[in-house]
């Protein structure tokens, strides 16, 4: 074998396979790595899921950066103003396309949370929505959410007012409402009636396909230095 490695055509062969293996280890341990820091954040979100409630004021008031209270269960006291009530398109329950609809709760000191309902059908296409939430001061529960931004090739909103969105973003909501926005939005884990359906909590058991990809990335890289092996030991059986 070592006779075979001296050959200008293996050399260079074993050259690129060992190349080849070693970034597909890398690509492999890039994975583990990946995987670990989605077990952190699953870790992180499980544990502000299951945390006791509290008032939302308690944590926006305090002026915390929003990701470090995101998923964390609170309630809200205030009332619904459906006229301020817009759609987010694109959204499926039950494999039905519909709408997220997005209700402004006026909190005491006049400012107010954009609150996600639930989910309606496609025939619920102008808001407010034939689901209106209880008339009068109402106790709101749900998990907080961050803002929506556009992503590099997502839809754009044009410019105006608009009844119906493609995401949650709190400030160009708050470009059409005549109250302030809390920087956060909530999304109510309980309905008023069979519509609109409350959004499902997040899962964080899911782990992604990373563990999934790393094996992959070191099966080809053992299925390479195998080959190769085989290949010069086959080359050397036959120059004999």
């Amino acid at each position: 074998m070592l006779r075979a490695l001296r050959r200008p055509r293996w050399i260079i062969a074993t050259v690129v396979v060992v190349a080849l293996a070693g970034v597909f280890i890398r690509l492999g341990f890039w994975q583990l790595d990946r995987l670990e820091e989605r077990r952190m954040v699953n870790s992180v979100g499980e544990e502000r899921i299951n945390a006791a409630p509290v008032e939302l004021g308690t944590l926006t008031g305090t002026g915390a950066d929003p990701e470090t209270i995101e998923h964390r269960r609170v309630t809200a006291i205030g009332e619904f103003d459906p006229a301020e009530e817009v759609l987010i398109r694109s959204q499926v329950e039950l494999g039905q396309a519909g709408f997220h609809v997005i209700t402004p709760l006026i909190l005491d000191d006049g400012s107010a949370v954009l609150v996600n309902r639930g989910w309606v059908p496609l025939s619920m296409d102008s808001p407010p929505v034939d689901a209106p939430p209880e008339p009068g001061a109402q106790r709101v529960a749900g998990w907080i959410h961050l803002t929506e931004n556009r992503a590099s090739f997502g839809p754009e909103d044009p410019t105006g007012e608009l009844d119906v969105l493609s995401r949650v973003d709190i400030a160009r909501i708050g470009d059409q409402v005549p109250y302030g926005l809390a920087p956060v939005y909530l999304v109510a884990t309980e309905g008023s009636g069979e519509l609109p359906v409350p959004v499902d909590p997040p899962d964080f058991s899911d782990q992604g396909p990373h563990l999934g990809y790393a094996i992959q990335w070191f099966g080809f890289a053992a299925v390479g230095l195998v080959g190769l092996y085989f290949l010069l030991r086959r080359s050397q059986i036959q120059s004999r």
